[in-house]
């Protein structure tokens, strides 16, 4: 069976600091093109923040987001997976806990971020390399 690790192994890890503002934060996700960004402090992850939390915590009820912190609006001691977590069993706690991103940690170190567009190339990726497998296979007899 994949691990989830085998997915974000080689990626850099994103990631803020409690300290900052709702504003820095979106201005960081906005220039790595991220949807979310796990939450640490003392190297150890304490929460997520999500377009979602921006809608629901921020924006909706009209905080301003330049002297908002993050760790008031952040989902706090969100679900995480450790790196040995397989793929099929990340895509069925995602589906049924409706979210798209997923903390990879090992104990409370943050390891990576796997989100639903991840799993979804993947698993694209390896249909892919099934159909070209039956290809050849049908060319060949």
């Amino acid at each position: 069976m994949e691990q989830i690790f085998d997915l974000v192994k080689d990626r850099k890890v994103y990631y803020v600091e409690t300290g900052r503002t709702v504003l820095d934060t979106v201005r960081y996700m906005v220039e790595r093109n991220i949807g979310a960004v796990p939450v640490v402090k003392n190297d150890e992850l304490v929460g997520i923040f999500s377009e979602r939390d921006l809608m629901k915590r921020v924006v909706g009820p009209g905080l301003d987001p330049a002297y908002t912190a993050i760790k008031d609006v952040m989902t706090a001691e969100p679900l995480v997976v450790s790196p040995h977590e397989t793929i099929t069993d990340c895509m069925r706690l995602m589906k049924d806990n409706s979210f798209r991103h997923l903390p990879v940690c090992d104990g409370k170190k943050l390891k990576g971020l796997i989100s639903l567009r991840d799993l979804i190339l993947h698993d694209l990726e390896k249909k892919d390399g099934e159909v070209q497998a039956m290809r050849a296979y049908i060319t060949q007899t």
